[in-house]
């Protein structure tokens, strides 16, 4: 008997690229169904008649993921099946995608523009994706042709993501330059790597820094330098660090909760909605969850006088910390 291959790996940008494609593809939405049949990095381990749960998992984690970035994804019942989950219908309505109606173009810009989604009309359609949106009409869902000039805002791994995943291939103690929030020099860190987990669509390493002889977690984004594998290597002790790690961050996430006024119709009002959902005290209040207080006032200090952090005070300052230096950067 010939044995069984597994099968290939899909980079998880190109699995949330297909899944935002075809969510963006059909006015009517998708069964969870028809997205683990159908969409590239799901359909290879898809069984259908064995146990997809640990697939179904992964859908879920994606689907938060694609919310956090923006993307508008939306839930719909069946009408003539309320309440029965299995009936569900997922998409991404296009007009909640386009840009905001007050963003205007010169000539010379919608020229640039065309050329740009020209090009990327040939080359935003793998031969994968291609096949997949043939097996959508096969099975009666219908696409929309135009959607296919849309490329999605997903980000990129970032460059250690490659050899740390070797490193845990290999078992590999690696050393890195890691950069902390508050920090004007990075430190140089030794760390046995023990999984790599997306949560909220930020990557994240966990391991056990030699140095600190204790569990540590680093952000992806904070890793200045090339990370280098070296000859040691080393057993891991236990199992599950994975979901360990994603435990973690998703109590984190939980425990702390930032309170934010917006301006009510502003960019940040529109774009913190997407992507907090708790219920809204007031038409300008948010309630957002987050597990890096810098990563979250990187973001508003962003949106500028649009927002007004409440508390807590810590994620305050820290706004007013980077508005403060932003208005000296210019003014020197």
């Amino acid at each position: 008997m010939p044995p069984v291959s597994k099968p290939a790996r899909i980079p998880v940008e190109e699995r949330l690229f297909s899944l935002v494609l075809a969510l963006l593809a059909t006015e009517s939405g998708l069964t969870k169904n028809e997205v683990l049949s159908t969409v590239q990095g799901y359909r290879q381990r898809y069984s259908s008649a064995g146990d997809n749960a640990s697939l179904e998992r992964q859908f879920e984690r994606d689907k938060d993921d694609i919310r956090e970035l923006g993307v508008p994804l939306e839930t719909v019942e069946s009408p003539g099946d309320p309440g029965n989950n299995q009936n569900l219908r997922y998409r991404i309505p296009k007009g909640s995608y386009d840009l905001p109606s007050d963003i205007v173009f010169s000539a010379e810009e919608i020229t640039l523009l065309g050329l740009a989604a020209a090009v990327w009309r040939e080359g935003s359609l793998s031969g994968e994706s291609r096949r997949a949106i043939m097996k959508l009409r096969s099975l009666g869902v219908e696409s929309n042709e135009p959607v296919l000039g849309y490329a999605p805002r997903l980000r990129v791994r970032e460059s250690a993501f490659e050899p740390l995943s070797l490193a845990l291939e290999r078992k590999a103690i690696v050393t890195f330059s890691y950069l902390k929030p508050g920090e004007s020099a990075s430190r140089r860190r030794t760390v046995a790597p023990l999984a790599l987990v997306q949560h909220l669509g930020r990557w994240h390493l966990q391991g056990i820094d030699q140095d600190a002889q204790g569990s540590r977690t680093f952000l992806l984004s904070r890793i200045v330098d090339t990370v280098t594998l070296t000859n040691r290597t080393f057993e891991p002790d236990g199992a599950d660090f994975a979901a360990r790690a994603l435990d973690e961050l998703e109590r984190i996430w939980q425990q702390n909760v930032a309170e934010i006024e917006v301006v009510p119709g502003s960019d940040a009002a529109v774009r913190l909605r997407r992507r907090y959902t708790g219920e809204p005290t007031s038409e300008t209040a948010i309630s957002a969850h987050y597990t890096d207080i810098n990563v979250l006032a990187d973001e508003l200090a962003g949106y500028g006088p649009e927002v007004l952090v409440i508390s807590p005070d810590a994620l305050r300052t820290a706004v007013q910390t980077r508005l403060a230096a932003t208005e000296k950067a210019h003014r020197d």
